[in-house]
């Protein structure tokens, strides 16, 4: 009974995947073979920016056919099969603002349009209207976030080991935890999900705070990662930004991602040039790097770092150690941690969440973890200190404070 009530889960859950996979098939906007993907854009008061794609795709079954999963077969395999289209022309509209734009080799476009007139106030989702104007047109619209106007800081958060634990490079084993397993499986990190929350709020509950979604990832499997967010309750949207990797059968490795966090980064602290920033990374891959050099240019931007343990401490304590002396020195905070509760516990005393965003985390931890909260000691050290501290046996959580902080001034 218990193989066959497995057998049972796994063919629902490889339904549900099928379904998933195929769902920019049956979503996308098209006519004649050629379709429309816009994905979600940010913006600010004066100007927006979204990206999209254009592809060839085969035409569709009847559309009275019924949606079986040999169906949803069928489309994962036009999905396969379909492939961008280089050199098409874009129209984009927001409001009384308009630019044309041609889509790169790969299919993709970007748009990057300052607005003539503020945008309406009172709603965060705004519409973009997108207009494909050849080879044949095709008509679609985008969807950005524009934050209020009180808002008072942007995070810019990792995806991979940051907020998911397997990395979404690993796309197969984030969708067996999320889909054999349930939601509820090891698929977040504990608590991250109220912590997110938390910072959207803001101190006041209200403020809407832009939340910002980086990764190495490719642009293909944003469908999965936004039922990710949605089923774990990680706000906004989500805004996630990832990459082209450019397979194709005769270059099957993904093409080198050169300086791809850094651009975006760059781009959105120019696009949010009144706000200030959060950095959320882990230990692991590039973020110290990446982050140390964003702090060197903007450490009068950058209210904090928080960056996730999941490296083991031998081989990058150099690199954590060089990434939290220049947050320290421009006046920011460094907080190392294995667990989300460090992280909120020094944003609460920081002023960036609520008093009460620390109970919500060690509860979602409790619930994710599904048994009492662990919670490492907090040590304060310098930075010259945290190689030493973070090689120790109980893995403390280390906070390498300036003598004062920016966002107390």
């Amino acid at each position: 009974m218990a193989f066959l009530d497995r057998l049972r889960s796994w063919k629902r859950a490889s339904f549900q995947i099928v379904k998933l996979a195929a769902r920019p098939v049956r979503t996308a906007r098209g006519h004649h073979g050629v379709v429309m993907q816009p994905y979600r854009g940010y913006g600010s008061q004066s100007e927006i920016f979204l990206i999209g794609r254009i592809f060839r795709q085969s035409t569709p079954p009847s559309a009275s056919a019924p949606r079986s999963g040999w169906r949803h077969l069928r489309d994962l395999g036009r999905r396969v099969a379909r492939r961008g289209l280089g050199g098409a022309v874009v129209r984009a509209r927001f409001g009384e603002s308009e630019q044309t734009v041609e889509t790169d080799a790969d299919g993709y476009f970007r748009v990057h349009l300052h607005l003539d007139t503020p945008p309406e106030q009172g709603r965060l989702w705004h519409w973009v209207d997108l207009t494909l104007t050849g080879p044949q047109e095709v008509t679609s619209r985008g969807h950005v976030f524009i934050p209020p106007r009180d808002a008072r800081f942007v995070v810019i958060s990792d995806i991979d080991d940051t907020v998911v634990f397997t990395g979404v490079a690993n796309w197969v084993a984030m969708v067996w935890r999320l889909f054999v397993q349930g939601a509820g499986s090891r698929v977040a990190f504990p608590g991250v999900a109220a912590f997110y929350r938390a910072l959207y709020r803001g101190v006041s509950g209200g403020e809407h705070n832009p939340m910002l979604y980086v990764s190495r990832g490719p642009w293909g499997i944003y469908d999965i990662l936004d039922e990710f967010f949605r089923l774990h309750r990680i706000p906004e949207g989500p805004v996630v930004f990832l990459r082209e990797w450019g397979l194709s059968w005769t270059r099957p490795l993904p093409r080198k991602a050169t300086d791809h966090k850094r651009i975006l980064i760059d781009n959105m602290l120019t696009l949010y040039r009144d706000l200030p920033f959060v950095l959320i990374g882990d230990s692991g891959q590039h973020d110290p790097e990446v982050y140390r050099d964003i702090v060197a240019q903007h450490g009068d931007r950058v209210l904090a770092v928080y960056i996730r343990n999941v490296s083991g401490w031998g081989s990058r304590a150099a690199e954590i150690e060089a990434l939290a002396k220049p947050v320290v020195e421009a006046g920011s905070a460094f907080v190392l941690a294995a667990e989300t509760l460090a992280m909120v516990e020094h944003a609460a005393a920081l002023g960036l969440v609520g008093p009460e965003a620390v109970a919500e985390v060690r509860g979602e931890t409790r619930a994710d973890t599904q048994g009492p909260v662990q919670h490492h000691p907090v040590r304060t050290a310098a930075p010259d200190e945290v190689p030493d501290m973070a090689a120790e046996a109980d893995s403390p959580s280390i906070v390498v404070e300036p003598k004062r902080s920016r966002a107390q001034r």
